[in-house]
């Protein structure tokens, strides 16, 4: 999968078809990872757009060790943490008191849901939340690299990520009648 080495050379060296042909590689992979931080499917491409001029921008940066879509999807991740790290709204929720953590409880609603349903309903939750729950539970980070990524705290990362859980349990059962058990 990482066999981009002579596109990435000649993307470097300004070849147009090359760009075209890595967009066009990576772009729909990368269009559901921006999905997930938008508002919407016009913000999405907007920030999928910021994101491949970034990654066009900085690809001599790309040391070929690791994943070169994974460096794609960090590059998305953070403009898409860019874009809303501005707005005041954002992070106006900070209930550092009262979060519970049952990562465990979720497990099985995620198996039953298709995937398009999960994104839709991520996709319903306020901006705060969706971007903890994106941050933490699909991506991987830390409640400490999330903080330090969107300047909270550690108990407000801690506290979203829990709201967002309850709010999509809460969808999960209202929409598809899926009853969700504390484990």
């Amino acid at each position: 999968m990482d066999n981009y080495i002579e596109i990435i050379k000649a993307c470097i060296k300004g070849d147009r078809k090359a760009q075209k042909q890595l967009y066009q590689l990576f772009a729909d992979k990368m269009f559901g990872v921006c999905l997930r931080y938008a508002d919407n499917a016009d913000e999405a491409k907007d920030i999928l757009q910021d994101g491949f001029i970034k990654v066009f921008l900085n690809l001599k940066q790309f040391n070929h060790k690791g994943s070169f879509e994974g460096w794609v999807r960090r590059i998305m991740v953070n403009t898409a943490l860019e874009k809303f790290r501005d707005r005041s709204y954002l992070f106006a929720v900070n209930m550092e008191q009262g979060y519970e953590s049952k990562d465990s409880e979720y497990d099985h609603i995620l198996s039953e849901l298709a995937v398009q349903d999960l994104l839709k309903l991520i996709q319903e939750l306020s901006p705060q939340y969706r971007m903890v729950f994106n941050l933490y539970a699909i991506e991987g980070y830390s409640h400490k690299e999330i903080c330090e990524m969107l300047n909270i705290k550690e108990g407000t990362s801690k506290s979203n990520l829990s709201r967002a859980r309850e709010i999509l349990k809460e969808k999960v059962t209202k929409y598809y009648g899926v009853k969700i058990k504390f484990i």
